[in-house]
């Protein structure tokens, strides 16, 4: 059994997963209260299932970007019981996963969140033939610069997007398809078993959650 845990943002997600098959998933809004409910919702989850801890081979976690205190929390969680369970952690992208639930449609995928300061953080993504990869980096840029970067019909996705999709519209179009739903922890779970299967593991040593920038924390003023 795999373990996949995203709290990348205000929604969290928690997924276990065997043979390809999610066995159990929960989504939920939990606002910036991550710290107090994942491991809950983690052990409610595993005994609502009858499973256990020790069953699992690998944790797949949710690196960023995103929440500077989601991601700490997340990322923490995952290599603790890593570490406890001596089993190997994935750490994935959490615009990938995002977008990766959208890959059936062939079309370039382009997950948005919003970083503040008027940016976002997007890439884009597509599958061709198959194969899934990523066809634009992982960035920061504003509304305007992405929307003069597409040419095709492009799906946008992420929480951030319904409060943008009149803009999106207006300047694109019907090449923007605005996609409904949250980001869930079993497609993170599907991008990381590509890379167990494989042996393709990271540190649980050194990864590390992955900002754009680092948390708005003012200086002190001197009196």
């Amino acid at each position: 059994m795999q373990i996949a845990i995203d709290t990348s943002t205000d929604t969290a997600s928690l997924a276990m997963v065997q043979d390809s098959g999610v066995i159990a998933e929960l989504t939920w809004r939990c606002q910036q209260n991550h710290t107090t409910q994942l491991l809950p919702n983690l052990a409610h989850l595993l005994k609502q299932n009858n499973l256990s801890l020790e069953a699992a081979d690998c944790i797949i976690v949710a690196r960023g970007p995103g929440s500077y205190n989601g991601l700490r929390v997340g990322i923490s969680t995952a290599k603790g019981l890593a570490f406890s369970l001596n089993i190997p952690i994935i750490g994935i992208s959490t615009l990938e996963a995002e977008a990766y639930q959208y890959a059936l449609t062939d079309l370039p995928v382009c997950p948005v969140f919003n970083a503040g300061r008027e940016e976002i953080a997007t890439a884009t993504y597509q599958q061709k033939t198959g194969q899934w990869r990523q066809i634009a980096e992982e960035r920061l840029t504003t509304i305007e610069a992405l929307c003069a970067e597409i040419t095709d019909k492009t799906v946008f996705c992420g929480e951030f997007v319904p409060a943008i999709a009149d803009k999106l519209k207006e300047k694109l179009k019907s090449k923007a398809i605005i996609a409904p739903g949250l980001r869930r922890a079993a497609f993170l779970a599907g991008l990381g078993l590509k890379r167990f299967k494989v042996g393709d593991y990271d540190d649980a040593a050194t990864l590390q959650p992955f900002y754009f920038r680092g948390p708005s924390i003012s200086q002190p003023k001197h009196r």
